[in-house]
């Protein structure tokens, strides 16, 4: 037997008591010999990707005609080997899986590329499961040898796997391939935070290890004299889940990592309640933090204890107990099934497949397909409640969802027609939120003018109703949207005091219309009529618009003035070719320092400002007005003050900016001003601007404040 596919058929004989070990190594030779001369990215030998593939299935417990697809899932569509080939060879059950993962793989190119590719995983999903397994797997093994493929390929299918494969990872339960999934694209969409957060968890490692190995050790002595057999282990903190943490719940690195986090794996769920007891005699719980997912499993069929006690140091210590097959299932989700039950009966009820059926109905009526993308990515994102119709199906919509929400998701014309909604047999507000186990029943309105209401978009929660509602308002009422945008900029015209015909008449709207990417003026009045846009907030673009073409004429000097030196302080680190006596400023905009490239442009009464050749001023300047640009250089061991920009970006936390501030002045840099901000996913941005006598000094500042914790990245910034 091959040494390569070895490993594929000893993970098989593990997990299943009958495996055919000829007929997977008869499908790796004919995968071998399809892909004989092909070589991947990394130089490697092509056969050891679909052989990775089918190894990370056959550990995950997939059955044998599934490890079989995924060893041939890339022979039909990269190599001669045909489907009917295939089916002959290998069967029914086999040609279909290979042929849903090869579905899969012929991507539209262009903007709805990556919409349509889902959309065609759903379909494919929805007949057998296992597709999306094998394409899980794939993608596993190629994000994680990303590093081989191009930046621009990398980010782009980074991106896509923390939105789509992740989610759908999570969603299917399979949470050991979620969380390497989510560390691979994070280090290539962040790289920077990324190595920060790795850098703080390596110094943090030790004190964690030692904690946790004490908190291990007790445990087991406990549950030892108590004589339940368990398996006590430490938990490993995924990167991108303390990233996570960080953005979410607004929480220190120190705060999140310092938590030390147990596993309990037990025999059967009586033991597990002993445990508890156990645990809970030796420490206190915290009030609050104890969950029972045993009694009520999740959605994706995660079940476990979860408690937090005040440990031994007086830190807390978060602690999971659960049976050996709930942690199969919470690691290799819908993949137990196969693991356990020897095949795919009575699946057809689990949650999993209850979502995915209700997706595949979205699919079939939502024309565009990005807008399924966005519904679809919402839709992994969000917690859930299911509902009921009153036929007893179930519905599941978004957290927070309303009766106007469960009318768009059973029809778009239930959803346009509602007029009014019942609830377990009573009529309720259509703004009223759903509970879970909720009877919605759904009032229609017949008439012919029947439509939806534009309040509903003040309540509504999922993306299918609030697309559905806004393309009925822009088809339907596109021309009262005109009148009423029209009228609203009139109003605020003549509070504003501006001239009604003149501008009505003039171009100036329809520029700031082309401005704010509207094809025409009617455009801009149905924006500003359906609300996208306030009438207020485009009658101020109009005033600063007018403001400026009346308030700058055009200077219009040609020439160096000839007239006397002038005794305003100017740079004196320039030389101006062709004049020896001027004066020169060094311009705010992109604050050039010595080292930089440079030019200068002749002002009106200011002498000559000096910008960077890449700013983006002196860039216009040099289309419209290149006769009076002049050549200039830096003059050798000159001394002046310079002004420089710089951006700090940082994961934020308490006091970062008070260390950011005490290392500049370390340096002995002159702060004229700070700017701070915080972004929704908790990175501090930090500008500065300082001034600093000699410009070679500026690496050493930008490496002193590099070495801040919890900065990621520092940089000069200029206006290029």
């Amino acid at each position: 037997m091959d040494t390569l596919i070895a490993p594929v058929i000893s993970a098989l004989k593990e997990n299943h008591a009958v495996v055919d070990s000829d007929e997977v190594s008869r499908a790796y030779q004919v995968a071998r010999d399809a892909h004989n001369g092909q070589f991947r990215k990394s130089g490697e030998e092509y056969i050891t990707h679909p052989v990775a593939v089918a190894e990370i299935l056959a550990h995950l417990g997939l059955n044998q005609p599934t490890v079989i697809a995924a060893l041939l899932h890339d022979t039909v569509e990269d190599t001669q080997y045909s489907l009917t080939q295939l089916r002959s060879d290998f069967g029914d059950e086999v040609a279909n899986l290979v042929d849903g993962v090869t579905k899969l793989d012929k991507l539209a190119y262009g903007p709805t590329a990556e919409a349509e590719t889902v959309r065609k995983m759903v379909i494919a999903m929805s007949r057998d499961i296992r597709v999306l397994v094998i394409k899980l797997a794939d993608r596993l093994h190629n994000a994680r040898t990303w590093k081989f493929v191009s930046e621009e390929s990398a980010l782009r299918k980074a991106r896509e796997t923390l939105d789509i494969y992740a989610p759908l990872a999570h969603r299917l339960g399979m949470n050991a391939i979620k969380w390497e999934l989510e560390d691979l694209s994070f280090e290539v969409l962040e790289p920077k935070k990324f190595e920060e957060i790795s850098r703080l968890v390596a110094e943090r490692s030790p004190s964690r290890d030692a904690l946790t190995e004490q908190v291990i050790v007790s445990v087991r002595e406990d549950l030892a004299r108590d004589s339940i057999e368990a398996t006590v282990t430490g938990r490993k903190k995924h990167f991108f889940s303390v990233y996570q943490k960080m953005v979410v719940r607004g929480r220190e690195f120190n705060d999140i990592y310092d938590l030390v986090g147990i596993r309990v794996l037990v025999n059967d769920v009586r033991d597990c309640y002993a445990v508890l007891g156990s645990i809970h005699a030796r420490w206190s719980p915290v009030p609050g933090r104890f969950k029972d997912y045993i009694a009520m499993p999740k959605f994706n069929l995660y079940q476990s204890l979860h408690t937090t006690v005040i440990g031994p140091t007086g830190k807390a210590i978060e602690i999971q107990i659960r049976t050996y097959d709930m942690h199969a299932r919470a690691e290799f989700g819908i993949a137990a099934h196969w693991k356990y039950k020897q095949g795919p009966e009575n699946t057809d009820s689990s949650p999993e497949m209850l979502w995915l059926r209700q997706l595949h109905e979205w699919q079939k009526e939502t024309e565009d397909p990005s807008e399924f993308l966005e519904a679809l990515r919402f839709d992994l994102g969000s917690p859930e409640v299911f509902v009921f119709t009153p036929k007893g199906s179930v519905v599941a919509l978004p957290g927070g969802s309303t009766p106007v929400d469960f009318a768009f998701s059973v029809h778009t014309d239930v959803g346009l027609r509602c007029a009014g909604a019942k609830v377990n047999g009573r009529l309720v507000p259509l703004d009223s939120r759903l509970n879970n186990g909720d009877v919605v029943e759904i009032v229609t309105n017949k008439s012919e003018s029947a439509g939806p209401s534009r309040d509903w978009l003040n309540f509504v929660k999922s993306p299918r109703a609030r697309s559905k509602i806004k393309a009925w308002f822009s088809k339907e009422r596109r021309e009262e949207a005109i009148d009423a945008g029209r009228e609203s900029i009139a109003r605020q015209m003549r509070k504003a005091g501006l001239p009604l015909q003149k501008i009505f008449a003039g171009h100036s709207l329809l520029e700031l219309a082309h401005e704010l990417r509207y094809s025409d003026i009617e455009g801009l009045y149905s924006a500003v009529g359906d609300g996208y846009v306030s009438a207020a907030s485009i009658i101020d673009k109009l005033v600063t618009s007018l403001g400026s073409e009346d308030s700058h004429p055009e200077p219009t000097m040609e020439v160096f003035p000839n007239r006397a030196p002038t005794t305003r302080r100017s740079s004196n680190a320039i030389d101006v070719e062709g004049a020896d006596d001027v004066l020169v400023k060094l311009a705010r905009c992109c604050t050039p320092v010595p080292g930089d490239l440079i030019m200068g442009f002749i002002t009106k009464g200011s002498g000559v400002s000096i910008h960077r050749t890449d700013c983006t001023n002196a860039h216009d300047l040099q289309i419209h007005q290149l006769d009076r640009v002049v050549n200039v250089k830096w003059r050798i061991g000159a001394s002046s003050v310079f002004l420089v920009n710089i951006q700090v970006e940082a994961l934020d936390r308490a006091s970062l900016l008070a260390d950011v501030t005490r290392t500049l002045s370390d340096q002995h840099v002159n702060i004229l001003s700070a700017a701070v901000s915080t972004s929704k996913d908790r990175t501090a941005f930090s500008r500065f601007t300082f001034e600093m006598a000699d410009a070679t000094h500026l690496d050493a500042v930008l490496a002193a404040v590099r070495g801040i914790e919890g900065v990621y990245d520092v940089y000069r910034t200029t206006n290029n």
